[in-house]
C-alpha cells in the first residue's frame, strides 16, 4: 500500500500544516531540493513482491509541488504524449486539492496510476522541466506527484468518472487490451462511441500484467484503472483472439464500424547462436507471462518453471531488468545481467539498474554469449562468452560493440532468459493481406491520424512501432481515438 495513505490520519491538523512550512520554509521555490521517492529496504522486498517504490506522503508531495514555478510556456507538456497539463495538476497538489489534481490527471490519462509508476519521465516531460533546461538541477519530480495524485483518489474510495458525451450509437472495437487499446477506449467512451475491447488472454491489461512485474507494478492497480473503463462503459471480452475467434468481417456483420489495433509485439527474437534450443533457455516475453499471468513459480502450477540457480538474462533494457530482479526474487543465488555494452548505454531507466544494483544484481557489460552448452538431459548447464569493447556510433547513436578476440571465457549457468527485443504480433497482418505493413511487420499508418491502409482500421503501441513505452503506446490509442472519431463522424 501507498504511504500517501497517511493523509487519510492527517485531517490536515496544525502539525500538518506545521511540517509542510517547515519543508517549504525557504520561499525561494529554485532553492528547494527534490523529494526522493520513498523506497521499501532491498532486503525485504527480494523475498517477496512488495512494491519497490512506496509513494510520497502528503507532506512530501506538496513540497515537491512547490518547487513547481509554473513556467508560462509549459514545456514538460509538450513532453508528455499524453499532453497532460502538468502544471495544473502540480498546483492542486501544492494548495492540498489531492482529488482534483487526479481530475486533472484523468482529462487527457487512461491510466495516470501506472504512469506514475512506470514511464520514463526522466525522457520525457521531466526531460523538458525548466530545473533541467536552464539549471541544469533534478527536475521537478512530475512522475511521483502523478503517482501520489492517482494512488490519493484511489485510497480515498472516492474514484471519479470523467464526463462522457451524449452517445453516438456507434460501436467501435480495440483489439488488445495494453496501454495503447485502453487508451484508445477510454477516449472513444468519453466521445460517446459504444466500445469493447477484445483480449486474447484471460486476464485484461495486456502487457501492462504479463510483463510487468508486480514489484513495480502491482495487479491491483491496473485493475483498478480497468474498473474506471468500465464505469465509463467499456466492454471487455476476454480468450477472444480476433482473427480467430472471430474475423474483422465477422465483427463488421455485428455492427463494428471502427477498429483499432494495439495487439503489441509479442513475437519474441533470438539470436540464432549455437545452443540456443537446449532447455532451460526461453525468452523474456516467455519468463515474464508465465510468472506473472500463469503463476508458474508457484509449485502447485500446471506449468511450472525449471528452478535456476544460475541465471544469466541477455539484454540490457528494462524487460532484461524486470527478468533478473524477478528471478533474485524467485531464489537464484547468482542473477546475471549480460550485456554487450557500457553501463552507460544500456537502454534500461536508470531507477530499475539502481534498485538492480541495490537487490544484487550482478552486471557483466561489455561482454555477450557466443554458444550454450547442456548436461545429459539437454539442460543448459554452461556458456561460452566473449568480451567486446567499444567502437565508433552506430545507426542508434550508441557505439557499436566489436568483439575482442581471444578473450572468450565459461560461464556456468541453468537458466538463460533472452531479453534482445521483440517483433510485431503476425497475427492481425495475417489475417488481412490487404493491410499496408513494412519490412518488420509493423503495421503502416498515417502518423497524424494513426489511420491503416484500410479505412475502418486504425493502429497503435507496438505493432506500429516495433517497440513502445507505456506512455508512447498510450500516445497512439488517444491519436487514433481522434482520428477515428472525425473519419467515422466525416
Amino acid at each position: 500500500m501507498s504511504v500517501s495513505k497517511e493523509y487519510l490520519k492527517e485531517e490536515r491538523s496544525q502539525e500538518w500544516r506545521a511540517e509542510i512550512r517547515k519543508n517549504i520554509k525557504n520561499k525561494d521555490r529554485l532553492g528547494l531540493i527534490r523529494i526522493a521517492m520513498n523506497e521499501e529496504d532491498s532486503d525485504v522486498r527480494i523475498k517477496s513482491d512488495v512494491e519497490v517504490n512506496k509513494g510520497l506522503t502528503s507532506i512530501q508531495a506538496v513540497a515537491e509541488a512547490h518547487r513547481c514555478i509554473d513556467c508560462p510556456d509549459p514545456t514538460c507538456i509538450t513532453g508528455c504524449p499524453v499532453e497532460i497539463n502538468i502544471p495544473k495538476f502540480i498546483k492542486k497538489i501544492e494548495v492540498g486539492n489531492f482529488a482534483e489534481a487526479a481530475q486533472v490527471l484523468k482529462e487527457t490519462s487512461t491510466l495516470p496510476a501506472v504512469c506514475g509508476r512506470v514511464c520514463p519521465q526522466e525522457k520525457q516531460c521531466e526531460e523538458r522541466c525548466f530545473y533541467q533546461v536552464k539549471l541544469g538541477r533534478e527536475a521537478v519530480a512530475i512522475g511521483h506527484l502523478e503517482r501520489f495524485a492517482a494512488d490519493y483518489e484511489r485510497e480515498s474510495g472516492d474514484m471519479s468518472v470523467p464526463e462522457i458525451e451524449e452517445a453516438k450509437g456507434i460501436k467501435v472495437a480495440s483489439v488488445g487490451s495494453g496501454p495503447a487499446g485502453l487508451a484508445f477506449a477510454g477516449d472513444m467512451a468519453k466521445l460517446g462511441y459504444d466500445v469493447t475491447v477484445f483480449e486474447a488472454l484471460h486476464e485484461i491489461g495486456g502487457v501492462l500484467k504479463y510483463g510487468i512485474p508486480e514489484f513495480r507494478l502491482p495487479n491491483e492497480i491496473v485493475d483498478v484503472e480497468i474498473d474506471g473503463l468500465r464505469k465509463m462503459g467499456v466492454k471487455f471480452e476476454t480468450d477472444f483472439i480476433v482473427g480467430k475467434t472471430a474475423s474483422i468481417d465477422d465483427l463488421r456483420d455485428e455492427g463494428f464500424k471502427g477498429f483499432f489495433v494495439g495487439s503489441g509485439a509479442g513475437l519474441p527474437r533470438f539470436m540464432n547462436i549455437p545452443g540456443e534450443n537446449y532447455l532451460g533457455i526461453l525468452s523474456s516475453n516467455e519468463y515474464l507471462t508465465r510468472v506473472n499471468l500463469m503463476k508458474a513459480a508457484e509449485h502447485d502450477s500446471d506449468t511450472p518453471l525449471l528452478e535456476g540457480k544460475n541465471v544469466a538474462v541477455i539484454g540490457g533494457g528494462n524487460t532484461a531488468m524486470d527478468s533478473v530482479r524477478t528471478a533474485k526474487r524467485l531464489g537464484a543465488e547468482r542473477a546475471m545481467i549480460i550485456y554487450r555494452r557500457s553501463m552507460e548505454e544500456m537502454p534500461a531507466r536508470v531507477e530499475e539498474i539502481k534498485h538492480a544494483q541495490e537487490e544484487g544484481i550482478e552486471f557483466l557489460n561489455l561482454n555477450t554469449p557466443v554458444e550454450y552448452f547442456a548436461d545429459e538431459k539437454g539442460r543448459v548447464n554452461k556458456m561460452r562468452v566473449q568480451k567486446m569493447e567499444l567502437g565508433e556510433p552506430d545507426a542508434s547513436g550508441r557505439r557499436r560493440p566489436i568483439p575482442l578476440q581471444g578473450s572468450e571465457y565459461f560461464i556456468n549457468v541453468d537458466t538463460v532468459i533472452v531479453s534482445v527485443g521483440v517483433s510485431p504480433n503476425p497475427l492481425i497482418p495475417a489475417a488481412l493481406p490487404e493491410l499496408e505493413v513494412t519490412r518488420w511487420g509493423t503495421i503502416v499508418v498515417n502518423e497524424e491520424t494513426m489511420q491503416s491502409s484500410i479505412p475502418d482500421i486504425f493502429a497503435g503501441g507496438d505493432i506500429v512501432r516495433g517497440g513502445a513505452t507505456v506512455i508512447l503506446a498510450m500516445g497512439d490509442g488517444r491519436q487514433a481515438a481522434a482520428g477515428m472519431s472525425e473519419y467515422l463522424m466525416k
